[in-house]
């Protein structure tokens, strides 16, 4: 319901009202998430009482998300298994690509080419 809740979040007492939970059970059930870091929360003033505004780190996954992914047009699809040679693990495109996935949230395919990704300090596992 968090994750589904998208960039407005979801009031903390939305959530526990629709699990039918009491106001210490929802509390419990926010900080367990938060401590895990699968959310981040916001104070805000509602209704005259100070809740949390609770938001999924994660963003659900989507085609359009992968749509780009270097993979889909790999030559060497066939032959790409962990711990092989050719490898996810060891692939510089698919950590380029993951790389500007992360810090642009979505990646343009003219950003992915040669001179990029010789160029670009990858951070290989």
């Amino acid at each position: 319901m968090i994750l589904e809740s998208g960039e407005e979040g979801i009031l903390q007492i939305e959530m526990r009202n629709i699990l039918g939970v009491d106001s210490q059970e929802g509390s419990r059930i926010a900080l367990k998430f938060l401590n895990r870091e699968v959310i981040k929360r916001q104070r805000e003033l509602h209704d005259g009482r100070w809740t949390y505004r609770l938001f999924s780190v994660k963003k659900p996954v989507t085609v359009e998300s992968i749509m780009d992914c270097p993979c889909t047009a790999c030559n060497d699809i066939d032959r790409c298994t962990p711990g092989n040679i050719v490898s996810p693990r060891l692939c510089k495109k698919l950590t380029y690509w993951i790389d500007l996935n992360t810090d642009n949230g979505h990646i343009q395919p003219e950003e992915l080419n040669e001179d990029n990704i010789r160029s670009s300090t990858l951070r290989l596992p």
